[in-house]
């Protein structure tokens, strides 16, 4: 059976559906590698300017929470909407974020909120889950494929017919061609990944070919992240490829 998001919210303290099909990873805390110390690679795009967790996580919301987990690298990126109101002030997006983050430790008692990223409708880019944006921080957004990726997850609904905006999609182009140049991932390619976690489209242990640049229902049967959103994933992945300086599909 299809399980999506629920759509129609119209309170900000319900922003936790969208995360309804990820899981917290249960993997050995390791060390990150500083990204000063790893070799550069021939594609490495800029690093966007990131918002700290410090600019939506205050003392009085902040929970007690374990080290943070972590990958040997990324090599995909996985594209969610938070399924929430799509007509916020973007100087509330820090406010949603931090309902988001109640609402995954709170209830459903995570250690922390799931998304590595989360980007607003003006394109400003936050830091999710703690552990180090340079770092490959094992995140709980994609039921069975949290390693080796990052979830970034666009503030608002994006079903059929909604406009994305722009300023939006650029931040996440940009942002997936920072995350994915770092291990020297082209946008546009199909890497390998190993479910941790049958109640994904892929048993555990299957090893499955998915695009770099995936949306969540590529590895979860949902609707997230939205009919609109889906659509411009392929713009996304050239646009990525561009900004890491990598030749235009169909040249030579």
């Amino acid at each position: 059976m299809l399980l999506s998001c629920l759509t129609g919210l119209t309170a900000v303290a319900a922003l936790v559906l969208c995360a309804r099909a990820v899981e917290d990873p249960a993997v050995k805390a390791r060390p990150a590698q500083p990204a000063s110390l790893r070799h550069a690679t021939p594609h490495q795009a800029a690093r966007p300017i990131i918002v700290p967790r410090s600019a939506w996580l205050d003392a009085t919301a902040r929970h007690t929470q374990p080290p943070p987990r972590y990958d040997d690298k990324v090599v995909a990126v996985f594209i969610h909407h938070t399924d929430s109101p799509n007509d916020y002030d973007c100087a509330d997006a820090p406010r949603i974020i931090r309902h988001l983050y109640a609402g995954q430790t709170g209830a459903r008692a995570w250690d922390d909120i799931g998304y590595n990223f989360l980007v607003d409708r003006c394109g400003t880019i936050y830091e999710g889950r703690a552990g180090g944006v340079d770092h490959p921080v094992t995140g709980a957004h994609t039921q069975g494929f949290n390693h080796r990726t990052t979830g970034i997850a666009a503030i608002g609904t994006f079903t059929a017919g909604v406009p994305v905006p722009r300023a939006m999609t650029d931040a996440i182009a940009a942002l997936a061609a920072w995350k994915l140049g770092l291990a020297g991932v082209d946008p546009r390619s199909t890497v390998s990944l190993t479910s941790s976690n049958s109640l994904s489209r892929y048993p555990t242990g299957t090893t499955a070919s998915l695009p770099a640049l995936s949306g969540h229902n590529d590895a979860f049967r949902t609707t997230c992240p939205g009919a609109a959103l889906t659509a411009e994933l392929p713009r996304l992945r050239e646009r990525a490829a561009q900004l890491q300086g990598r030749t235009p599909s169909g040249t030579g």
